[in-house]
C-alpha cells in the first residue's frame, strides 16, 4: 500500500492506494486521477530562470509550459541552462521550443523590456 498526500487542490487530502489501483482518503474524484498519474506517470511543472542580455536584470523567469515526466527533470534543467536570451522578452515567448523532443516548450514567465 503507497500513501500520498494529494496536491491537486489546498485540501491536501492523505490517499492510500493499494496494489490494484484502488484509491481512498479522497474527498473528490481529482485526488483518484492524482494518485495513480502520480504512481503510474508522474510529472512535474519545471520553473527556473535562464539568463538575458541587454537588461539591468542578469535573469529572467521561465518555465514549462506543460508538465514533463518526473525522470526528465534533470536533462530539462541541463537544456534550461544552456540559454540566453536578449531583452526585451515577454510572457508567453518561447525560450526553448519542444525541449528534449518531449512535445513541451519552455516559456518566458515576466516581461521585461529594460
Amino acid at each position: 500500500m503507497k500513501e500520498l498526500v494529494c496536491i491537486t487542490c489546498p485540501r491536501g487530502c492523505r490517499l492510500k492506494v493499494d496494489e490494484k489501483m484502488n484509491v481512498t482518503g479522497n474527498f473528490c474524484p481529482r485526488g483518484k486521477i492524482y494518485a495513480v498519474n502520480e504512481l503510474t506517470h508522474p510529472v512535474r511543472v519545471v520553473t527556473s530562470t535562464v539568463k538575458l542580455t541587454g537588461s539591468i536584470y542578469p535573469r529572467v523567469s521561465v518555465k514549462t509550459k506543460d508538465p514533463i515526466p518526473k525522470d526528465k527533470i534533470f536533462n530539462v534543467m541541463d537544456e534550461i541552462n544552456k540559454v540566453t536570451l536578449k531583452c526585451p522578452v515577454h510572457i508567453g515567448d518561447i525560450a526553448i521550443k519542444n525541449v528534449l523532443g518531449l512535445g513541451v516548450d519552455i516559456v518566458v514567465t515576466k516581461n521585461i523590456n529594460k
